[in-house]
């Protein structure tokens, strides 16, 4: 299921990556506030259990090659149809949609994402970061900022509001690489792919894609060739790697090109109109990308019975998919089918246990039956979410509202400082832990965790003050 994206968090030394990420916020909000541009361009972060695992099953490997860590690097997609990628925020790759859907297959994608791994392992954005010292910077780290305060109370209404761009402009000046960190980038990134024997020609087919934007005006140009300065050097040092090395006669395999399919495909039905997806996926074309693609498109109409009939298809060719059971709860759930939904959800949760959307989408579906019964469940899924990762304010919320319905108020409490603090709404926050700690016994970990609320409270308040 497709849904706003909560940005990891920056850090800042001596304080936890939530405390430091409101710190950040604190700080930076009073000079956003004059930039009117800021509000202009709106973009989302999206996220997607079946999408974010195709593409870290094709980056994982680059991630390992490059000496990093595959679980400190993040992957975000923004909904966006530009071509652009680029890190930022420490070690976090952003892709946009319209990369994704227009990138030619799997290699294309998995070049560009080695290219931008080279930009992680040499360091590069902190260079950049640190020469730049204008609005454009201050914008860009807003943004990121603006998604942690608010993306991940689950409004989209809110996350678009705070996630803009000022036309691209800052984004594109904060993030913008000099030729040489260009150059030494894709060095990196034909090492990368043949540490993993892939072949660069995805990437250099890519790069051929921008290089006839070089004549255009800034204005029409895609964001990627604005903040990764094209060159013929590059392109000629790419080609002659790809005449030389050994790999380049490899593909991708069948696997990850069907997988790559998908995920275009499930991005086109998501985001474009039917018209518009029976054009590229006519109803002559029977492949399993083409239909899983009409079926979005059809439930977003909303045709919900042709929808489920292609779903329930697709379920009989791969009845161990969960991202199939998945997809066919979420057009339930939003049709009022509450109770055929949970069988859908339940069913994608057995087979992906350890993907945290798919376990707070079951967890939401379960306290939305408001049946007492399933109060538990609900409350046992949302805590996976949480473990698996997936702590956002609307998990925090939604036990809350679990635990209150139970009639356990102390840890409705707590579940609702929880979600307040990341929200950024001190007072609120304030006020329940100090409920929770008074309801909690003493000396429970729910009671220390209602404490450390209020010390990194207390913390952000500090750091207010101090920047008076």
């Amino acid at each position: 299921m497709l849904r706003l994206l909560g940005v990891k968090p920056l850090c800042v030394r001596g304080l936890s990556p939530l405390v430091a990420a409101l710190v950040l916020v604190s700080m930076l909000a009073p000079m956003l506030a004059p930039l009117p541009a800021f509000a202009q361009t709106k973009r989302v972060f999206i996220r997607d259990a079946e999408i974010e695992t195709i593409i870290r099953s094709f980056a994982v490997p680059l991630f390992a090659a490059a000496g990093l860590d595959p679980s400190s690097v993040s992957i975000r997609l923004v909904q966006d149809k530009t071509l652009n990628a680029f890190v930022a925020g420490g070690q976090n790759i952003f892709i946009h949609t319209g990369l994704i859907i227009d990138s030619e297959g799997p290699d294309a994608l998995i070049g560009v994402i080695a290219h931008e791994t080279g930009h992680i392992e040499g360091g590069h954005l902190s260079r950049t970061r640190s020469a730049v010292n204008d609005a454009g910077a201050i914008q860009l780290i807003g943004t990121l900022l603006g998604v942690v305060a608010g993306a991940a109370a689950g409004s989209p209404q809110l996350g678009q509001a705070i996630i803009a761009g000022g036309q691209g402009a800052g984004q594109r000046t904060f993030m913008k690489y000099s030729r040489t960190q260009e150059s030494a980038a894709d060095q990196a990134a034909m090492r990368l792919l043949d540490a993993t024997e892939r072949s660069a020609n995805g990437l250099v087919g890519f790069l051929g894609q921008l290089s006839g934007q070089s004549a255009l005006s800034t204005r029409l140009q895609d964001p990627y060739l604005q903040s990764h300065p094209l060159s013929s050097d590059r392109i000629s040092a790419l080609k002659h790697h790809v005449g030389v090395s050994e790999n380049s006669k490899k593909g991708a395999t069948e696997a990850e090109t069907l997988a790559h399919a998908r995920i275009v495909a499930k991005l086109y039905g998501f985001i474009e109109p039917l018209k518009k997806v029976l054009r590229r996926y006519p109803e002559s074309d029977t492949s399993f990308a083409a239909r899983y693609a009409r079926a979005i498109a059809y439930y977003r109409e909303p045709d919900l019975t042709r929808a489920v009939g292609l779903i329930d298809a697709l379920i009989h060719e791969a009845p161990r998919d969960p991202y199939l059971y998945e997809l066919k709860g979420q057009m339930l759930f939003e049709h009022a089918q509450a109770a055929d939904a949970l069988i859908a959800y339940t069913k994608a949760y057995q087979l992906a246990p350890d993907q945290d959307l798919i376990a707070v989408e079951l967890a939401r579906v379960e306290l939305e039956m408001d049946d007492p019964a399933l109060l538990d469940s609900a409350i046992e899924h949302f805590h996976t979410a949480v473990k698996l990762g997936g702590a956002s304010s609307f998990v925090w919320r939604q036990l809350g509202i679990a635990y209150g319905r139970k009639g356990d108020m102390g840890l409705s409490a707590l579940a609702l400082a929880e979600a307040e603090l990341r929200m950024g709404q001190l007072a609120n926050a304030e006020y329940q832990a100090n409920r929770a700690a008074d309801l909690l016994p003493e000396g429970t970990s729910a009671h220390l965790q209602a404490q450390d609320i209020l010390e990194a409270i207390k913390a952000v308040r500090q750091a207010q003050v101090g920047k008076k």
